[in-house]
């Protein structure tokens, strides 16, 4: 399988985000064309939203939308026939795949009012794969190392640039989350965006062909559950029950 080429665009002004909406707007409705994830400092209800990387399977080609500089605006602004952003993550038509939804909804929810609806949670399509021991929930590092099907060469860039991102943004590695506050965002944070979307659909494919009707549905129905979870005043995105899967899969 070939490496996704490296093609995205930074979208900071109301014009590029009228754009990007366009081309987010017109997507198949199946299989997903839209994966999505976000970054900021301490991402979630208390802290902020910088960037939220959309990447366009049709294209394969990355939206990373400048929260920090738009604001609100990232969410309001019009495309041609009049669709925004917050029209398409809340709705319910438009399949938008996450890896582990639960503190990119609460941040949405809290600081935008963004009510995401028609979610695949890929971290949940990886649990419901599996045959059996389905009591603890994989992170994206093994899912991809473990999923999707990278060749050797794939791997070791993939490995590469998140190591360098680690350093720059991981408190536990030396560095701040707030790197991805500074403006202009540096080469090795911007590859770090692009590359953490680019592989989800390797990953929905994989699993996908996996899984029964019966558990689609537990999937969907799940990932809906995670993000009322998250909205929910008592939410907590920090500690090691984010790692339990839901109670009634555990087997």
């Amino acid at each position: 399988m070939p490496c996704p080429p490296i093609s995205y665009e930074f979208v900071d002004t109301t014009a590029a985000l009228a754009r990007a909406i366009d081309a987010l707007s017109r997507t198949p409705a199946s299989p997903p064309s839209l994966y999505v994830d976000l970054e900021g400092e301490y991402l979630g209800r208390l802290g902020t939203i910088s960037i939220i990387q959309i990447y366009l399977s049709t294209r394969q080609h990355t939206y990373l939308i400048d929260v920090q500089t738009l604001g609100a605006t990232s969410f309001s602004e019009q495309g041609t026939n009049g669709t925004t952003l917050k029209t398409i993550l809340e709705s319910p038509s438009i399949t938008k795949v996450f890896f582990d939804v639960r503190n990119d909804s609460d941040a949405l929810f809290f600081h935008f009012n963004i009510d995401l609806r028609g979610v695949e949670d890929l971290q949940l399509m990886e649990l419901a794969s599996r045959k059996s021991n389905k009591r603890l929930l994989f992170g994206l590092k093994k899912c991809i190392e473990s999923d999707a099907q990278m060749t050797t060469g794939e791997l070791l860039e993939w490995s590469r640039v998140k190591a360098q991102g680690l350093k720059l943004f991981s408190p536990d590695s030396g560095g701040s989350y707030a790197v991805f506050s500074q403006r202009p965002l540096s080469r090795d944070i911007l590859s770090y965006c692009v590359q953490d979307v680019q592989y989800l659909p390797r990953l929905w494919k994989t699993y996908d062909e996996k899984l029964t009707p019966a558990w689609k549905l537990k999937v969907l129905q799940a990932s809906q559950h995670r993000i009322m979870q998250s909205q929910a005043a008592d939410y907590n995105g920090k500690g090691r029950h984010m790692a339990l899967a839901p109670k009634e899969w555990i087997s």
